[in-house]
């Protein structure tokens, strides 16, 4: 009763907080919009939903308490670092590189559901975000209340990174000329890279 009623109050801002932040550019929506642009809504649906169903995941076993272990181990910390860094960049030269749909020889693909749901172990903003919805509303670390935030989070994150997706659909459209896609996708790399920044600040 004590957690419904906990949740009955805090739910709007749990609920603001989770569209703010989801919303707002990070690598996750540079990537469902460049993926948007290059391979359209239909081929884009499972990295969307390894996404929200990733974070909810990664958030639940957060609040397990695993965050409490990296924030007391350095190293692990640092190592994470540089694995975040690796991976991004890595993704970043992909995405820079990539036709999209004027690839004819059918090597580019979006990321599937399984490769979208790992990536949020590497994202630095999806583990801002967690940490800070398990330590604001779920403060506890009772795993029912990790659980329950993880997911009207997730809930939520579902339909705001998914905004970022049409509108790569929309880019689509425009981007007929393969020099132009191009063009979008090396700018969408650049965007990706420097959303690296919040690391080394």
């Amino acid at each position: 009763m004590r957690l419904l009623l906990m949740t009955f109050e805090l739910i709007t801002g749990l609920i603001t907080m989770a569209f703010v932040t989801s919303v707002t550019p990070g690598p996750n929506n540079l990537m469902l919009m460049t993926s948007g642009a290059n391979f359209g809504l239909r081929r884009t649906i499972p990295h969307w939903l390894g996404v929200s169903v990733g974070f909810v995941v990664l958030a639940s076993f957060a609040g397990s308490g695993a965050a409490k272990v990296l924030e007391t181990n350095p190293t692990l910390q640092h190592v994470m670092r540089i694995v975040c860094v690796g991976y991004l960049l890595w993704l970043a030269w992909k995405i820079a590189t990539s036709s999209g749909h004027s690839d004819q020889s059918g090597r580019s693909s979006p990321l599937s559901f399984l490769q979208a749901a790992a990536f949020q172990w590497v994202n630095p903003k999806v583990w801002a975000m967690a940490l800070a919805a398990i330590s604001i509303y779920a403060p506890s670390g009772g795993i029912a209340q990790v659980v329950l935030v993880s997911c009207i989070f997730g809930s939520v994150n579902f339909p705001a990174v998914g905004l970022w997706a049409v509108a790569g659909t929309k880019i689509n459209a425009i981007f007929r000329n393969p020099l132009h896609l191009r063009f979008f996708n090396v700018a969408m790399a650049v965007l990706l890279v420097l959303s690296l920044a919040p690391l080394f600040l």
